[in-house]
């Protein structure tokens, strides 16, 4: 399997282990019947992510920005795999973007100002070049 590959599988390994890390503290939170419950905005005082400690809020916020940089950088992998355009170059660029989704978990929840943020642009910048590389 391409290395691209086998990080975008890895990379969605990460997205099911930081839905864990967020709900399973959501849950012992606000118990299961709010989380478990259709979330109707008539039922709630407001969203559960407002209701949960800042800790699991801030999990919550970066699964989801997980989910948003893994919709590029699974463009990326299928640009770069189907384009048979893998080099050793899109290879690095997709094991850094691991890296930095990795590290921007505990960056997100012990609040690293503005390390949060450099990490965020490492993953993102390294998603623009493999598409960028797959042009060439």
């Amino acid at each position: 399997m391409p290395a691209e590959l086998t990080v975008l599988t890895l990379a969605a390994l990460l997205q099911g282990i930081q839905f864990l890390l967020m709900a399973i503290p959501a849950n012992i939170e606000l118990g299961p019947g709010k989380t478990a419950s259709p979330r109707d905005p008539q039922r709630l005082a407001k969203p559960l992510m407002d209701q949960a400690s800042v800790g699991t809020g801030r999990l919550f916020r970066a699964m989801n920005n997980h989910f948003e940089a893994l919709v590029l950088f699974t463009i990326a992998v299928v640009v770069i795999t189907l384009g048979d355009k893998g080099t050793g170059f899109s290879a690095i660029c997709a094991w850094t973007y691991l890296a930095a989704r990795i590290l921007y978990v505990p960056a997100y929840y012990f609040g690293w100002t503005p390390w949060r943020s450099l990490i965020w642009f490492v993953g993102f910048l390294s998603t623009m070049l493999m598409i960028i590389s797959a042009l060439f």
